[in-house]
């Protein structure tokens, strides 16, 4: 097992966005509807990165939701009537508040800032990781929500998100 007593994360960029509280945040990235423009600033150290970034149309991004209140195991969600598991949810009160979001690529506003779509992160948010979205590695097609299924968020023709 590998040495986890010395685990750092170094952010790479800060994303930015509309909103200025977690109350402010939508529910998940795929609300509202028209989703508004976002954007991901990388730090200078980082734009080699970049490279080849164009030709996606999705990415996934990872970021540090910054201090939470106390991390709570088990919650009941506000559209929901029983309490369930944080590991259950997407709630944002977990051990290690790590956000994560697939969103719309809209390509470069500027040689260190992506345009995106589809974040669900308070403004200013410390930006972790960025992946390309590969629709034949990422989704499944078939995959069950479990207790969200009622829940599920209709946003888009294609279906339910996988958001809660």
């Amino acid at each position: 097992m590998p040495d986890t007593s010395e685990m750092r994360l170094h952010p790479i960029g800060t994303l930015h966005t509309p909103w200025t509280s977690i109350a402010d945040c939508p529910r998940n990235g795929r609300q509202p509807n028209p989703a508004p423009d976002c954007a991901a600033k990388l730090f200078p150290e980082f734009l080699d990165g970049l490279g080849s970034l164009d030709g996606f149309s999705y990415l996934i991004l990872l970021y540090w939701l910054g201090p939470q209140p106390q991390p709570r195991l088990s919650l009941t969600p506000p559209f929901d009537s029983r309490s369930r598991g944080v590991f259950a949810t997407r709630a944002p009160f977990r051990p290690n508040p790590i956000g994560l979001s697939v969103v719309a690529f809209d390509g470069l506003a500027a040689p260190d800032t992506l345009k995106v779509r589809y974040l669900d992160c308070v403004d200013g948010t410390a930006l972790l990781d960025i992946k390309p979205y590969l629709p034949t590695t990422d989704s499944e097609p078939g995959a069950a929500m479990g207790w969200l299924a009622a829940h599920a968020t209709r946003t888009r023709a294609s279906g339910p998100s996988s958001s809660a």
